[in-house]
């Protein structure tokens, strides 16, 4: 568990377990960005601005319009068509022979081509989602987390392609680069990945034992984070109990009555807010001073705050891990 905690302080310092949780719901479909920048091509894709313009002259493998001044300007199928390249060109496929396929072509062999080095795998399967994402595609998406799995085992996998690749989706979904309809899509997926992972897993724990408590508070609705602790715990052996979204706290102290050793876990992106975060903190202990219950809080949202003798609060998820199963 240690070498998992190191491993969430490594790759997902900035944000644990957010994936593409933005708060940022409000901003309208119309409002889309649908057209991109070379600049904006060389973010999302990793390839550099001069090779791509040196691949549109050579091959004519984009077709940007241009403005009055000579801007180029690029769509989403440009965008597309340019993720899958650059997959191939890092599988070591020749950009002259990749300029020869047809969409259809290109398409097929991102999906079957097999690369023979180890270095880049992950890497690459980040890509694979992002090109699964953008094209609404769950039969790619399933096909690169498989093979992620038979890599890693599943809790690697989450850890070295989904966190880095969700990381980068919330870069994207900042700067407007795709849309909600990308978001849910793609959220959701992982959601049917957790919850089949979790509905899978042995329940031969202690019954004895005091129970992992996961939980959201009210007004918070962004659960991955918690799915993956759930399953995490299961993994473990540990026993856990996932009341998921917006949980009134009156129905905490229900919980602490029948559970009075209980380990309640929550990790927040939105609510409470930062301004909010200490009088939460404060609200809990007010609440379940000496009961026996602990509670772990996690997110950024806590970053200026202190905890009590009953709450710890921990900023990062490789902190809360690291509490959660010391």
């Amino acid at each position: 568990m240690e070498a998992m905690r190191q491993i969430y302080d490594s790759k997902q310092n900035a944000g644990f377990l957010v994936f593409l949780q933005n708060p940022r719901h409000n901003h309208q479909e119309s409002q889309v960005k649908q057209e991109f920048s070379i600049k904006d091509l060389e973010n999302l894709t990793g390839v550099k601005a001069h090779t791509i313009r040196a691949w549109e002259q050579r091959y004519e493998l984009l077709n940007p319009t241009r403005s009055a001044t000579n801007i180029r300007t690029y769509s989403g199928d440009d965008l597309k068509r340019l993720l899958n390249v650059s997959l191939l060109v890092e599988r070591g496929m020749k950009i002259s022979k990749i300029a020869e396929l047809s969409e259809e072509e290109l398409v097929t062999r991102v999906r079957g081509e097999k690369t023979e080095t180890s270095t880049d795998l992950d890497v690459l399967a980040q890509q694979r989602l992002k090109v699964a994402m953008l094209s609404y595609d769950e039969k790619l998406f399933r096909e690169t987390m498989d093979e992620g799995v038979g890599r890693h085992g599943f809790e690697g996998a989450v850890l070295s392609v989904c966190l880095p690749f969700l990381a980068q989706v919330g870069v994207l979904w900042l700067t407007d680069a795709i849309c909600p309809a990308h978001e849910h899509f793609i959220s959701n997926l992982f959601r049917q990945m957790l919850f089949a992972q979790i509905h899978a897993s042995d329940l031969s724990f202690d019954d004895e034992a005091a129970p992992v408590v996961l939980y959201l508070p009210e007004r918070e609705i962004h659960d991955i984070s918690l799915l993956f602790l759930h399953q995490l715990c299961k993994a473990n052996g540990m026993r856990s109990i996932f009341l998921g979204q917006s949980v009134p706290f009156e129905d905490l102290e229900a919980v602490a009555g029948q559970f009075p050793e209980a380990k309640f876990v929550t990790y927040c992106t939105t609510s409470p807010s930062e301004s909010q975060a200490q009088e939460y903190i404060n609200r809990i202990g007010r609440a379940f001073q000496g009961q026996g219950v602990n509670f772990f809080l996690g997110g950024a949202v806590f970053k200026h705050t202190s905890g009590n003798d009953c709450v710890s609060v921990h900023e990062t998820g490789g902190a809360l891990v690291g509490a959660l199963f010391a």
